[in-house]
């Protein structure tokens, strides 16, 4: 497998907090890679870094050969990046929301109306896609938002905490979205989040970061087994103690 993100001893410093103090990652084009640890890790300055929306104060990020500094254009044309509090235009309908997103991407009203149908069938929301946004709920507004970012297919989709704050129905409909549409189109994807056995079911391999460090990497089962634990949250908890 070729590699799709490749991040060299990444540093990011605001002010007098370090951030990420050299991180460094690669991933496999095609898999689902994600970055855990708890608030405040430095999960989502990674993912803006890679996103091209931060510079690095030191250190490099390449997505499929591009770096994230040197060739930003290029790469904000092979990803799509979805921030953990996105929101949507709360007086336009579902369906006028994605048509508007699809239409920065889509070349013609044929391509726009192809991509709308893709992002209806990922989001599942039916008939509420006539509804304005404003009357959605937490849960259906992240459906809608998730479906906007993978309708491009885009090579590498970073989805930062993507299931945060939905209930249970809504989060097991976001993480089979994930699951099942981006296995199916050979998507890559980075993501985030705190919680282990969100993780543990959607990802091939994880690194696990604390302070701005990655202290271990592998596959979920892969580190179960090395730190001898049943889940991934008696992994990090394991990882943390040691560091």
């Amino acid at each position: 497998m070729s590699v799709a993100v490749e991040a060299k001893d990444l540093v990011k410093v605001f002010g007098s907090v370090r951030a990420l103090d050299g991180l460094s990652f690669s991933i496999e084009n095609g898999e689902i890679f994600g970055l855990i640890g708890l608030n405040g890790a430095g999960k989502t300055t990674a993912l803006r870094i890679t996103s091209t929306l931060l510079l690095p104060t030191s250190g490099t990020v390449k997505v499929f050969g591009r770096d994230v500094v040197e060739e930003a254009s290029e790469v904000r044309s092979l990803i799509s990046y979805l921030p953990e509090e996105a929101g949507a235009y709360k007086n336009l309908s579902g369906n006028e929301y994605l048509k508007f997103m699809a239409s920065f991407r889509a070349k013609n009203k044929d391509a726009v109306r192809e991509l709308v149908d893709v992002a209806s069938e990922i989001s599942g929301l039916g008939e509420r896609l006539r509804d304005k946004v404003k009357g959605y709920s937490k849960g259906m507004k992240r459906r809608l938002l998730v479906a906007r970012a993978l309708m491009t297919k885009p090579k590498l989709a970073v989805l930062d905490e993507p299931t945060s704050g939905l209930d249970v129905l809504h989060s097991v409909h976001v993480r089979g979205i994930i699951k099942r549409y981006v296995k199916k189109q050979g998507v890559t994807v980075l993501l985030s989040s705190h919680n282990m056995l969100e993780v543990e079911y959607l990802c091939d391999r994880v690194a696990l970061i604390n302070k701005g460090r990655i202290l271990a990497t592998g596959s979920p089962a892969e580190l179960k087994t090395r730190y001898k634990a049943v889940n991934l949250e008696d992994v990090f908890g394991e990882v943390v103690g040691f560091a």
